[in-house]
């Protein structure tokens, strides 16, 4: 393919003035590679660039990192479609010899959607503000492997997909950090990171029609059909608003419609037109599953509603009073956490898709051990009744007491009064400090349990009253 010309030479000049700002220097680069059109057009850009230069005898032992977040929920179709281009970039790269390396980062073990909610207890993010996944889930892993190739090369050159065209508030952003005469600039959160944005300047039509020239059979550089993500695109917008480290909130691409496109569990709207966008769009086997992850998330909404569902407290012991007056819910209670999983696990057989890790589930079991759970096998059994097998740490679960013991604590409990929650709290504590001979420790552990709002809950709904 000879040079670009025509209404094609604005993408010309851009792949030129990559080579030159690649041969710059020796710091690597990193691009965040979504799947979507923008990503999609600068990973080609930055692609050719890189076989001319290779034509050319350049040196290219500097390393171009094309990083794909999976937030481990998203939309099965899609994780499809990143997970296939990214391994089919590393194959084309091995191929034509060029040093770029595509990989795909995950959120770690105890910080995914599913180890918050059903470890933790978490309640599922809610409009307008409550959004505690992001960070966790795309921001958070992305910037960890930023900065392990920080440690390893000092500097880094951050890529952006980001276009003054879409967006006003983008564009403003983008002007108010560039420097005249000046193609990299200092990233306003990563220190010893820069930041380059190749495509700024390219209008919303013209990507489209750069990705599905004809000339190169509507393929791309590493031969994923342009087609097919042009389909994809009908009515969504690839989750291009999650761009890499920090980029968030960008707006929809307006020639393809406004809807959110993200993880297929999101609740952050009362009806997720995405995920029946591509029920409506689907057939068969595709279709079907689809449906039941439809249905699983409506289920965790209504969950999420549900007072006898939520603690009347949070996670730190405090309560608290909205603006309507009512108190607020607190996390998911234990047994509802375990309701969720056990859904969950059944959805996996209904569905055969892997939706939960074993990575996860280890995470997420001793969590419930710290949370209170003195069986210690409400995980393990709970897995065994919907997957009819045993998790592989499952026969050295033993429980911190038997059936019998428990049912006496929960007998005092009764009897006196006492929160059974306070009781094995503390039963936990004693526990885990056993061993340890400075007592402080533990005392400092005891001291937070007791202090604890929600133990005192009558006495602060009283002083609440006697404000209003």
């Amino acid at each position: 393919m000879g040079p670009y010309v025509g209404k094609f030479q604005a993408f010309e000049d851009i792949i030129k003035e990559i080579m030159v700002v690649y041969k710059h220097d020796e710091r690597p680069w990193l691009i965040g590679y979504s799947g979507g059109k923008d990503s999609t057009l600068l990973v080609s850009l930055v692609y050719e660039a890189m076989k001319r230069l290779k034509m050319a005898g350049s040196d290219l032992s500097k390393t171009i990192y094309v990083i794909t977040s999976d937030t481990m929920v998203e939309n099965p179709i899609v994780k499809d479609y990143m997970h296939s281009s990214s391994n089919s970039i590393n194959r084309a790269a091995q191929r034509d010899g060029l040093n770029i390396q595509a990989s795909v980062i995950y959120p770690e073990d105890d910080q995914t959607f599913w180890s918050r909610v059903i470890g933790l207890g978490y309640p599922t993010p809610e409009p307008p503000g409550f959004r505690w996944c992001t960070e966790r889930l795309k921001i958070n892993p992305m910037n960890k492997f930023v900065n392990e190739r920080i440690k390893e090369s000092k500097e880094i050159v951050i890529l952006l997909g980001v276009r003054k065209g879409e967006s006003l508030t983008r564009l403003k952003t983008i002007t108010a950090r560039e420097i005249e005469n000046k193609l990299l600039n200092m990233h306003n959160d990563i220190p010893n990171a820069y930041v380059y944005n190749p495509i700024t300047e390219i209008p919303n039509d013209l990507v489209w029609e750069f990705l599905l020239d004809p000339r190169e059979d509507c393929k791309s550089p590493w031969g994923t059909d342009m087609k097919y993500l042009f389909n994809l695109y009908q009515g969504e917008s690839m989750g291009e608003e999650q761009s890499v480290l920090g980029e968030v909130d960008r707006e929809k691409i307006p020639v393809t419609g406004n809807s959110r496109f993200g993880c297929w569990c999101c609740t952050m709207v009362k009806e997720d037109k995405s995920l029946q966008n591509f029920i409506d769009k689907s057939n068969g086997e595709d279709k079907k599953r689809l449906i039941l992850l439809r249905d699983f998330r409506n289920k965790l909404l209504k969950m999420r509603e549900d007072s006898q569902m939520r603690d009347n407290k949070r996670r730190n012991g405090t309560v608290y009073k909205k603006a309507d007056g009512t108190f607020g819910m607190g996390p998911f209670t234990l047994e509802a956490r375990r309701q969720i999983l056990e859904g969950l696990l059944q959805l996996e057989i209904d569905t055969g898709l892997e939706l939960i890790t074993m990575g996860e589930l280890k995470a997420i079991d001793k969590m419930w051990d710290e949370e209170g759970d003195l069986t210690c096998r409400k995980l393990v059994d709970t897995y065994y009744k919907v997957k009819g097998q045993k998790l592989p740490w499952d026969p050295y679960k033993a429980p911190r007491f038997d059936e019998e013991a428990i049912a006496a604590i929960e007998e005092v409990a009764a009897k006196f009064d006492i929160p059974v929650e306070l009781i094995t709290k503390l039963i936990v504590s004693v526990d885990d400090n056993k061993h340890i001979t400075r007592n402080n420790k533990l005392q400092k552990a005891f001291d937070q349990i007791i202090s604890q709002n929600w133990l005192h809950y009558n006495s602060i709904e009283r002083a609440f009253d006697n404000e209003n």
